[in-house]
């Protein structure tokens, strides 16, 4: 009997993620990837139209996401997310031009909430215990149904919060998937919710030292491999069908299907998975921003929602984006940058620009979506799920990404 090995399918941050846990132990690995390159959402790519090399989409980690840093950390690249010494929050609300600071202390008390200077303007202490109602023990429901959504905190704090979180309409949001976030970064204090950006790239920071990683322990990874058909057979898989070549498994052969959900249905008969989806617009615009403009800033009653100041570039995240999906580019691009302006007090024209919209970004962070998350274990034996629309507990990150990808490692291992 050889040795045994790990078919791990689909390179992005899930599979990468199980990969870097399981390389270098007594199985073989080896990944294959549809694409030409890893990453999947969360990668960077030369844009000629700006002459930049940008991210695919803007993303967010806070110091509380516990997985994504001990993945940076192993693969020798936690250096790679810069931000503030404490958590610090940049706001400004486009409508009455009023601009704060949210400073969550460090520590689980929150003392920072009766400083007027730490908290949302039109605030007061009490306004902030209403979120206990969140964190009760209870069924899944909609945030809307178990907090007030509405009123200066949940439209200053709570609503770009949790939608940048779960990419849906915190109304209709799942109150699980909310208060999971919640308990992992704010509700540990300021130290578990710093703002971290990948400040020179999402590949530069997550892709390229895993690869790096997995080539010094001798993984394998194929590019344009995509697997066609999974063969079954007495309860487990057999074989894997990339079209022409056809791989037998052996018996302590093992699968990690790390793709996206459509793909998965399509190749594991019964699979019930999360059905809607929710757009995220990006938008990037070839400008150096002012030396004292902080690196991220949320933005309330605009179209933006946060905004990235990169060295050679602003970024700009909107999530939840489905709205403007039929909004053509240039108009978007028009509108985005008028508010980009107004926010910087830059006063120049539309400068080079990029809008990528990610029609179906993440699966809508639902009660009824979350319900249809399945578990990293399948009904073959030998095949198991990754990806952050299986059942993490989070909604669609990149912590839950990587989660999904060291669960499925954990229980091959176990």
């Amino acid at each position: 009997m050889g040795t045994p090995v790990v078919h791990i399918i689909g390179a992005g941050l899930a599979g990468l993620a199980a990969a870097v846990r399981l390389a270098g132990g007594p199985r073989d690995i080896v990944l294959h990837e549809t694409a030409r390159q890893a990453g999947g959402r969360c990668r960077s790519y030369y844009d000629p139209a700006l002459g930049l090399t940008i991210d695919n989409g803007n993303h967010l980690l806070l110091s509380g996401n516990r997985h994504a840093r001990e993945f940076l950390a192993r693969i020798g690249a936690e250096d790679q997310l810069t931000g503030p010494a404490q958590a610090d929050f940049a706001f400004i609300d486009l409508a009455t031009k009023e601009r704060w600071r949210l400073r969550p202390n460090d520590g689980p008390f929150p003392w920072w909430i009766f400083s007027a200077q730490r908290r949302v303007p039109a605030t007061r202490p009490l306004d902030y215990l209403h979120l206990l109602r969140l964190l009760a023990p209870g069924k899944d429901a909609p945030i809307g149904t178990v907090m007030h959504c509405d009123g200066s905190l949940y439209e200053r704090l709570w609503l770009p919060f949790f939608l940048a979180a779960l990419n849906t309409d915190p109304i209709e949001g799942s109150s699980k998937l909310a208060a999971a976030v919640v308990r992992e970064t704010l509700a540990k204090g300021g130290h578990a919710c710093r703002p971290l950006i990948a400040r020179q790239g999402l590949s530069a920071a997550f892709i390229d030292p895993a690869l790096n990683y997995l080539a010094k322990r001798r993984a394998k990874i194929h590019f344009e491999h995509r697997l066609r058909a999974i063969a079954f057979a007495k309860g487990r898989a057999n074989a894997l069908d990339f079209g022409g070549d056809v791989l037998p498994l052996g018996v302590a052969d093992t699968i990690i299907l790390a793709v996206p959900p459509a793909a998965a249905e399509s190749l594991i008969p019964g699979l019930q998975t999360p059905k809607a989806t929710r757009a995220i617009v990006n938008a990037h615009f070839t400008i150096v921003p002012p030396s004292d403009f902080p690196p991220l800033m949320g933005i309330v009653n605009g179209t933006i929602e946060w905004l990235f100041a990169f060295q050679d570039r602003f970024s700009v995240t909107i999530s939840g984006a489905d709205r403007l999906l039929d909004v053509a580019r240039e108009d978007l691009a028009g509108r985005i940058w008028a508010e980009v302006a107004e926010v910087t007090q830059i006063e120049k024209p539309l400068p080079p620009w990029q809008i990528i919209k990610e029609k179906r970004a993440t699966f809508a962070a639902t009660v009824a979506d979350n319900a249809r998350r399945p578990g990293t274990a399948t009904a073959y034996a030998n095949l198991l799920l990754a990806g952050d629309w299986t059942a993490t507990g989070l909604p669609a990150t990149i912590e839950g990404a990587i989660r999904s990808g060291h669960r499925a490692a954990a229980m091959i291992m176990a």
